[in-house]
């Protein structure tokens, strides 16, 4: 939307809007079972590369149309840097995913590696709001140690 609004930054391109992503991590310890209410999340949209930090800050002013003020403060602009991972591809609702986790803890012990922790990453390819349960997909990523 910026070039309709008089700024083309250098590298502009037109884009498709990334998926919108969560990193979830909770403080409980590895072997305790799983409590989702303990989960703590940022949700994060990738930025093509002409959005850069200098850019960010010129346009934060800009998010205050769409934005409430009190969030405006903690928006942030980061380069995040993820290592190596194990990643799947889930289909079904957010409440299945412990199945789709097992499967890809399953696939690091066959191949002698070990999933870090908890914490992981999920990119949402759906929108819960227009998309059946059942058909939602969800690429769900965690980090590991080979």
């Amino acid at each position: 939307m910026l070039p309709k609004k008089g700024v083309v930054p250098d590298g502009y391109f037109e884009y498709t809007v990334y998926p919108l992503e969560g990193e979830w991590t909770t403080s409980q310890r590895d072997d305790e079972p799983l409590d989702k209410s303990l989960f703590e999340y940022r949700i994060m949209i990738r930025q093509p590369h002409f959005v850069t930090p200098t850019l960010f800050e010129e346009l934060k002013p800009r998010f205050a149309e769409k934005i409430p003020h009190h969030l405006l403060e903690d928006l942030q602009f980061e380069t995040i840097q993820e290592g190596l991972s194990v990643q799947m591809l889930h289909v079904g609702p957010f409440d299945t995913e412990p199945a789709s986790f097992e499967k890809m803890e399953a696939y690091c012990v066959e191949n002698d590696w070990s999933r870090q922790s908890k914490d992981h990453k999920e990119i949402y390819l759906s929108d819960p709001r227009k998309t059946a349960p059942e058909k939602m997909k969800t690429v769900l990523r965690f980090k590991i140690t080979v």
